[in-house]
């Protein structure tokens, strides 16, 4: 099979488009047909080498962890999936990853694919729909009524946050350019403040919640949003404990593993028309280096998703 691959750590360079040996399944795996690859940051960090000490990967490794595609195989004590389903899933990032024609991922990391969108914009949705679920709903317990922050509403991640916590009936405002406010409007946010010529600190106060993408000055600066009580959750790096026990308010950090029972709810909000993926570039598998390359800018809008095979 075709697969995006690297032999070493390093720059958008080292990865390869080369031929690799199907993936053998084990008894609790799928193996899928991938129909599409999205691109994550956890991606080329892992390409550079930042969770080598955390992951000590084998070599030659292939790169991406978010798919959706067709079941082709499945082990001898998998139950609830059959071959010709259609699933996405965020799998381990400890094993082989997406960027390939195909891969073996555990049946309890897979869900069926929501049936109302294509398999490109499904696998859009994994990684960063577990992690704004895991950051609001599970972390957080963002109710009805709430207000709440989310940094980088345009992003791959705050893209998903905006629209859920539109969901669960919350006040959402949310930071962008001044560019893409339109497109978080049409997402849900009921305010959209721009970063670029805005305080946002001055501009968003007494929030029940807020959600940090950036990190940095951009999590320092959200402290100062909260209400007493408030919770800063972060997925860049944990919050100061301490700083959250002097101002009465709370902290929170995420970083997800696989979950397919948040993928199942999702993929009912997708065809309940409460969620919709937003993508902000298409690329072939021959053009990961590129996919990989755009999302390191750190400016695209919503996800980069890589075609892998044909639907």
């Amino acid at each position: 099979m075709k697969a995006a691959r690297i032999h070493a750590y390093g720059d958008a360079s080292q990865i390869r488009i080369e031929e690799a040996p199907l993936p053998q399944i084990g008894p609790d795996d799928l193996l899928i047909r991938t129909v599409a690859a999205s691109v994550n940051p956890v991606d080329w960090k892992i390409r550079r080498g930042y969770l080598a000490q955390m992951i000590p990967y084998d070599m030659p490794l292939t790169l991406g962890w978010d798919v959706s595609g067709i079941v082709e195989a499945v082990g001898s004590d998998v139950t609830g999936f059959a071959p010709s389903d259609a699933v996405y899933s965020r799998p381990d990032i400890r094993r082989n990853g997406t960027y390939a024609e195909y891969v073996a991922v555990r049946a309890r990391e897979a869900a069926l694919k929501p049936a109302t969108i294509s398999h490109i914009e499904a696998a859009s949705l994994p990684l960063v729909s577990i992690t704004a679920w895991e950051a609001l709903i599970t972390t957080a317990n963002l109710s009805a009524g709430q207000r709440v922050l989310i940094h980088a509403g345009a992003g791959g991640v705050g893209s998903i946050a905006v629209q859920l916590a539109k969901a669960r009936g919350a006040h959402v405002t949310a930071t962008a350019s001044g560019g893409k406010a339109a497109l978080v409007r049409t997402l849900g946010a009921d305010e959209v403040i721009d970063y670029r010529s805005t305080d946002v600190a001055q501009a968003a106060r007494d929030m029940d919640v807020v959600f940090d993408t950036i990190g940095g000055d951009t999590q320092e600066a959200s402290w100062a949003s909260l209400k007493p009580g408030g919770i800063l959750v972060s997925i860049t790096a944990p919050p100061s404990a301490e700083r959250a026990v002097a101002e009465g308010k709370r902290a929170g950090f995420v970083f997800i593993d696989p979950n397919a029972a948040i993928l199942t709810d999702l993929a009912r909000m997708v065809d309940d028309g409460l969620i919709r993926p937003v993508i902000g570039g298409e690329f072939r598998l021959d053009h990961a280096a590129q996919a990989q390359e755009a999302s390191e800018t750190g400016r695209t809008t919503g996800k980069i998703v890589i075609y892998t095979g044909q639907p």
